[in-house]
């Protein structure tokens, strides 16, 4: 699987699944001070961090100071997480800031501008495990870029992607919008996405 490979995955499902509700206590309970919440987030989340310093090709030692880097960010900025849903991405985008800027220190300021050859690294032949944690990966950018959306933008996006399809017809008349101006309103809300910082740093990644 590959970065691109995120747009072959549907946009996450609505934000009061269990997942979310558990992350959102976690995180709750993490800004209270409690510390088994606060391990349990690390415990969750530190292979995805682990994974995309891998993916990186960043050393033991130098995939340390990331992930202590993170963490420490996101100590600092609990408080201010607006939606705890979406913290697996801000987690993913941070790790592969992290990654990049550490990378630049080591070879020279040129090095970020170069993109990793992702489809040639070994762990993405180690097995299930690292696709799995990139399809974690890929899903919460999503979630992150999915959520920025206005209401009006979720709303269509997930119409289009229920399984069975919805018609255009019955499209059009429950967002009360033409129907000739479903794709083109489709395509805006998939470009804002694309954009989005959390996708844009997988897809330059």
């Amino acid at each position: 699987m590959t970065a691109e490979a995120c747009y072959a995955l549907p946009p996450p499902g609505p934000a009061n699944s269990p997942a979310d509700s558990a992350v959102r206590d976690l995180v709750a309970r993490a800004r209270n001070g409690d510390t088994q919440a606060w391990d349990a987030l690390v415990e969750q989340y530190a292979p995805l961090i682990w994974a995309i310093c891998r993916r990186h090709r960043l050393g033991h030692a130098d995939a340390d100071d990331v992930g202590q880097s993170v963490w420490l960010r996101l100590v600092s900025q609990l408080d201010r997480v607006r939606d705890p849903a979406a913290l697996p991405g801000w987690l993913a985008t941070t790790t592969r800031r992290e990654c990049i800027r550490v990378l630049s220190a080591a070879q020279g300021p040129r090095a970020a501008v170069y993109p990793l050859d992702l489809d040639g690294l070994p762990d993405q032949r180690s097995g299930p495990a690292e696709q799995e944690l990139l399809a974690a990966e890929c899903h919460a950018a999503l979630r992150e870029a999915f959520s920025q959306l206005p209401s009006h933008g979720q709303q269509l996006i997930t119409l289009l992607i229920a399984d069975p399809p919805v018609p255009y017809a019955d499209i059009s008349a429950r967002l009360g919008i033409p129907v000739g101006s479903i794709g083109p309103t489709r395509s805006r809300y998939l470009d804002k996405m694309r954009r989005h910082p959390a996708i844009a740093a997988l897809l330059n990644t």
